[in-house]
Formats: C-alpha cells, structure tokens, sequence
C-alpha cells in the first residue's frame, strides 16, 4: 500500500484530534475513520466520512410508513422488511464518502456504477506515480472457454513469467516514455494532458467516491459476487468488512436478502413447484432455454 507521506500526515492529524459531535455515530465504523486498507499491491480503501447508522434507516422508514411501526417492529425486524420487499428510500439516508487508489481499468469498470459523486485525481494538472498494478503469478489467466468477459485457469510455468515480464518492461518503458515527454530539461515538454495517454491501463489513480447506502449494496452486490473481475472484487470485499461495522442490522439483512438470496423466472419457479410435488422435469419440458435451464440447475445445486 502507497500513501503519500502528505496523506499519511493528514490521517496522524485527523486521528490525532477526535472533534466531538451531537450527531449519532457509528462505534464500528469510528474505527474505519481515516485507516487506510491496503488492496491490491499498491492500492487502498479508506473511510473519509459518513453519515447514518442503522437507526438512521429506521427513522426515516418511520417518517413515511407513520408512529405506528414502532411499536410493532423492532429496528433490525424493520431493516429487514425493508430489504427484504426492495424499499431503497430508507437507506438512502445513509451515505459514505471513501478514497480509493486504485488501477485505471479497475476504474474504468467501477465509473459504471453512475449514482454516485466522484472526484478523480487530475493527470492533466499532475503527474501521476511511477504505481503500476502487476498481478500475482496466481491472477494471470488465461481467457475462459465458457465466459467471453472472463478467466480461466491460471498460466503456468514458462508463459506466465513471460508475461509478468512483458506487463512490467511495458509499464516500466511507457512511464519513461512519459517523463520523457513532459521534461523541460532542454525542450518546451509535452502537456501533461496529452503526455497521459501513453500510459498502460495498470497505472494508479486516485478519487473520491461519495455514496448512499442503497446504492454501495447494488455496487457491492455486483462487485461482490463471486463472478465479478478479481480486481475489482477485492476492493468490494474490503469495503463490506466496513459496511458491516457501520451499519450491522443492514449488513446482514443484505447478506440474506441480496448475497445469499437467488432471482428466479416464472418458468423456475413453476418447474420448482412441479418438482416439489414430485414430478421429474427435464430442460425438454421446463419451457426453458437449454442456458436457464443450466442457470436454473446450478440454482437448486449450490
């Protein structure tokens, strides 16, 4: 993990000086302030701000659904209807502001998740860090035979240390490259803004990333899950950990509800209720295509 000596200094300061508040606040996720998590080789996860608790979900489902809730639910019982039957506006009302260092192309997937604020470090008005992303020896696949967007097996032996060897020499001589082109030793130099786009999808930047709560589960839901891109996926698995100390009752509502629940068509559901009753179906006579049927199969199999 690579903080800057000025970034570092900034966290010593920060936790140094606790302010205090007559705002609620998380006991799980004070911890998290300004710590950074190391992901990846050079890359992190930290917790600038947020606001809410998991009381916070439940006030505000109480303001819309009237006085009455209270005295029939409790607040995790509450959270969990609330996940549990799709409502999002109550955990709208929690929201998070992280800062994240992380490769170009694992940004680059990430920017599609449009619902949030984000401010990204500027390579037009910096120069950004000689921090490539190089994966361990274990991350460098080859492409899947089942899955166009995904890896297979890992390379082995020969071919994988060859390209390690290949994505450093490259990373190593487009950074060159770079400084080359933007000194001013002697020449007028590049503008940075155009010097920039010779550098490798693996090089490090850096952004603020400001969320509500409903909107980081659809992000973690996906990112999460066991079929997204590793590179992204170890980024999202570090910050559930935060999420589960910040908002508990929510986290594990969510882990039930959207981690560990599965959606099923019309058609699964009634060769479902078809097979409870003991009937055997076959793909032939599921009215289902010969890939649901598969998806469908590997549901009841987990």
């Amino acid at each position: 993990m690579s903080l800057t000596p000025e970034q570092q200094a900034e966290i010593d300061e920060l936790r140094a000086n606790p302010a205090p508040t007559l705002r609620a606040v998380s006991e799980g996720m004070e911890k998290h302030l300004y710590s950074a998590i190391p992901v990846l080789d050079h890359g992190f996860v930290r917790v600038i701000d947020y606001m809410g608790d998991d009381a916070a979900i439940c006030q505000a489902a109480r303001v819309s659904y009237g006085k009455g809730t209270k005295s029939v639910q409790n607040d995790e019982g509450l959270i969990r209807y609330l996940m549990r039957h799709w409502h999002s506006t109550p955990f709208e009302m929690c929201e998070v502001k992280l800062h994240v260092k992380l490769p170009v192309f694992v940004a680059r997937q990430w920017i599609r998740h449009r619902t949030a604020n984000v401010n990204e470090y500027s390579a037009r008005y910096s120069i950004l860090d000689r921090e490539f992303y190089i994966p361990a020896p274990e991350h460098v696949a080859a492409q899947s035979l089942v899955n166009n967007q995904g890896r297979g097996e890992a390379l082995q032996g020969e071919e994988a240390a060859r390209v390690l060897e290949m994505l450093k020499a490259d990373s190593t001589r487009s950074y060159d490259s770079y400084e080359a082109m933007i000194s001013q030793d002697g020449q007028q130099g590049l503008a940075r803004e155009l010097a920039r786009m010779n550098l490798p999808a693996n090089i490090y930047t850096q952004w603020y990333w400001k969320v509500d709560l409903h909107n980081l589960l659809h992000f973690l839901r996906l990112r999460a899950d066991a079929h997204a891109q590793y590179e992204i996926r170890v980024y999202a698995d570090a910050i559930c950990k935060v999420v589960a100390d910040w908002v508990p009752a929510a986290y594990r509502a969510f882990e039930d509800y959207r981690m560990g629940a599965v959606s099923m068509s019309a058609q699964m559901m009634d060769c479902l209720r078809r097979m409870v009753k003991g009937e055997v179906v076959e793909q032939s006579t599921s009215g289902m295509s010969a890939r649901e049927w598969r998806e469908f199969q590997d549901m009841l199999n987990d």
